[in-house]
């Protein structure tokens, strides 16, 4: 398999560059295996450098790919820059989406007029869209894990524990099992308080017949999981429950909707469909999934604004949710591996309501 510099610079010419400067960490890391908190890559046609303070020297050694020239630089290693370029005239590439107006003006003034300086952000992303098969490996390991630690919360019950009891506990369990950290602020939300897509938990107790949203992932070898699961604190009404079907046949569409070159915005279309016919369209307001890998969040995108076209090796979430406000709240998410043929569901978390005290 060619390297993931050797992929880089075949979308150079494209994107107008000649060499192409990586400073977001989680395309340094993906490009070079250094996972420190200082570095920066220069990548081009016969350019492999790169650059870390003294802090960083042993570990970048130790990390980072061979075909790499390890350079090591003061604090601020835009000052390197220019000493690793090719010789001028040079159209250097810089991740747009990333770099500050601080720092592209003291890339300015630290190279000169001969060095072009071309925005060419997302062209390292869209490698990263398409996993490896190791990739998906370390994805379907840290799936099994949350999982894991998920049957091991519900287990030991939710009534009279707090959002935020359950949380953590969640987050232990997931850091016992193996993971180097979750993926993200774990999100426990009972009751009215699932209502909020995105709620922080509180130190509220659960009471019974209940709705709750639980989202939850763990990082594994660097790469993430990202699952959803709306439970039951026993029976929760008759509206509680005709929302949840609701929710999970949009899910399951979504689902079936899945493969490879099946466009993102039309993905996210077939599920919202299902939701809109019942009359909720307005209580869905958030996109059906987004990439997962070394961020829980990136490529590709399934929402009403994608025009991303999906590829076999996309990892992507099918998340569609309905959020009533000062009621409750019900979403279901998978992580699954696009292929040509459809796509294989990670998770392993059941979809049928659970139902626990």
């Amino acid at each position: 398999m060619r390297s993931r510099a050797q992929r880089l610079c075949d979308l150079l010419p494209g994107a107008g560059v000649d060499v192409m400067l990586v400073g977001a960490l989680p395309n340094v890391r993906y490009l070079t295996g250094y996972t420190g908190s200082n570095g920066l890559a220069l990548v081009g046609p016969d350019t492999r450098v790169f650059v870390t303070d003294f802090r960083y020297v042993e570990q970048a050694a130790a990390e980072v790919e061979p075909s790499f020239e390890r350079r090591r630089a003061p604090v601020d290693l835009l000052e390197a820059v220019g000493e690793a370029l090719p010789e001028p005239p040079v159209r250097l590439g810089f991740e747009d989406e990333h770099v500050s107006v601080r720092d592209h003006g003291r890339l300015r003034e630290l190279l000169g007029n001969e060095v072009e300086l071309v925005a060419a952000g997302g062209i390292v992303e869209r490698l990263r869209a398409v996993k490896e098969p190791r990739e998906i490996e370390r994805i379907r390991a840290a799936v099994a894990l949350a999982d894991r630690a998920f049957d091991q919360l519900i287990s030991e019950g939710l009534v009279g524990r707090s959002e935020r009891e359950l949380a953590r506990a969640l987050e232990r369990a997931m850091l016992a099992g193996g993971a180097e950290r979750p993926s993200f602020e774990t999100i426990v939300a009972s009751g009215a308080h699932g209502a909020l897509p995105h709620a922080a938990p509180r130190d509220v107790q659960l009471g019974p017949g209940e709705l709750v949203v639980i989202d939850w992932g763990a990082q594994v070898d660097g790469y993430c999981s990202d699952c959803t699961r709306t439970v039951a604190t026993g029976d929760p009404g008759e509206e509680s429950l005709r929302v949840y079907e609701l929710v999970r046949e949009a899910q399951r569409v979504g689902v079936s909707a899945i493969r490879a070159r099946a466009n993102g915005r039309e993905v996210d279309a077939v599920a919202r469909e299902v939701i809109e016919a019942r009359g909720f369209g307005e209580y869905f307001g958030h996109g059906l999934g987004h990439g997962v890998g070394i961020d829980v969040h990136e490529a590709p995108r399934l929402s009403q604004r994608s025009e991303d076209q999906l590829q076999a090796g996309n990892v992507v979430t099918v998340e569609p949710g309905v959020y009533l406000p000062g009621r409750f709240g019900v979403r279901i998410e998978d992580l699954v591996v696009v292929t040509d043929g459809g796509c294989e569901v990670l998770t392993s978390v059941p979809k049928e309501l659970i139902v626990t005290g």
